[in-house]
């Protein structure tokens, strides 16, 4: 197993590169469980042993593929972060949730009562006794955020949780949150082409919290290999559709060919712009490739000089995204 460089959400420790496990549970399409577990098999060797997953990706099947890892071998050489309340639990209301990227409302039920029975079902899942990080997928629009981690605070007491955190919440619910328990990390989208409000990071610094971006490479954009496929959900995201994609790679091939005077891949260089923004940035990209999965971990072995980041940013000031990130066809 690598050895790759620390940063620190809160009181945890974690490499400054996690890994992403959702894309190995057909999120984008399918894929077969012996490439899903040689995927993740090949992220934590290479160092990337904070594992990011979710009881709703694949029902469970996603937290039960880092299960068939660690059986047999030592549960403390990983961090797992879960999250819970997208997943309904049987006999339960449902909340609706309008999120931007889906045409559909969101089904969320972050009430305090239910909270240990989601980390009971992820505990089975996940074969283990306590998750490291423990996330509401999104805040409640019916449950206020400090009854939810009032609940999350108790399993902590339990030993059944170690750290908390929050997921897709604002700077104001963060501050709400932690004045209930102490926060290690926020989980938000944020990448070269989709900023972080402002009021959030600020929370962040204010407060000590970790960030943990969502789709650091926007949603395989970033890589500069995405290629539009018909039935890839990820067209909701209009910048991505079939009209825009093309314009987009187009814009973007200034910011790749800056990555490769540094001797970057653009995956990497999205990976390290993003970890020179804040100490306590640790992204968590995703992929289904050996290959390309090593070389996302490398990224943070990566540092850049002030002349260097001042580069990339003039590249990324001058790129305009062709499209709104989300609007009418998300």
């Amino acid at each position: 197993m690598a050895a790759v460089p620390t940063r620190s959400l809160g009181a945890l420790e974690v490499p400054s590169i996690g890994f992403g496990v959702m894309v190995l549970s057909g999120v984008y399409d399918d894929v077969d469980d012996t490439a899903a577990e040689r995927a993740l098999a090949a992220a934590i060797d290479a160092g990337a042993t904070f594992l990011d997953t979710s009881d709703a990706y694949g029902a469970g099947h996603n937290e039960e593929l880092i299960a068939r890892w660690h059986r047999g071998r030592r549960r403390d050489e990983i961090r797992i972060a879960t999250k819970f309340g997208m997943r309904p639990l049987d006999g339960e209301p449902v909340h609706q949730l309008r999120v931007e990227w889906n045409r559909k409302p969101v089904p969320i039920n972050a009430e305090g009562r239910l909270v240990r029975r989601y980390l009971e079902r992820s505990l089975h899942h996940l074969g283990t006794d306590h998750v490291d990080l423990y996330y509401p997928h999104f805040p409640d629009p019916e449950v206020p955020i400090e009854d939810t981690v009032g609940a999350m605070a108790e399993l902590v007491t339990a030993g059944l949780v170690r750290h908390l955190g929050l997921s897709n919440a604002s700077g104001a619910q963060l501050r709400r949150a932690a004045a209930v328990h102490p926060v290690a990390a926020v989980q938000v989208e944020w990448s070269m082409w989709q900023p972080i409000e402002p009021d959030l990071l600020d929370a962040c610094r204010e407060l000590g919290v970790g960030v943990v971006p969502w789709s650091p490479l926007g949603r395989g954009f970033l890589s500069g290999e995405l290629q539009a496929q018909p039935n890839d959900w990820r067209t909701r995201v209009t910048r991505l559709d079939e009209q825009h994609l093309a314009v987009n790679n187009d814009r973007f091939a200034p910011v790749r060919g800056v990555a490769a005077e540094l001797g970057l891949t653009p995956s990497q260089l999205a990976l390290v712009w993003l970890l020179h923004q804040y100490e306590g940035v640790v992204p968590i990209p995703g992929s289904r490739d050996p290959g390309h999965i090593r070389a996302n971990v490398a990224a943070g072995e990566r540092t850049l000089t002030p002349d260097e980041m001042a580069r990339v940013d003039a590249a990324l000031a001058a790129f305009e995204p062709d499209g709104a990130m989300y609007g009418a066809s998300a």
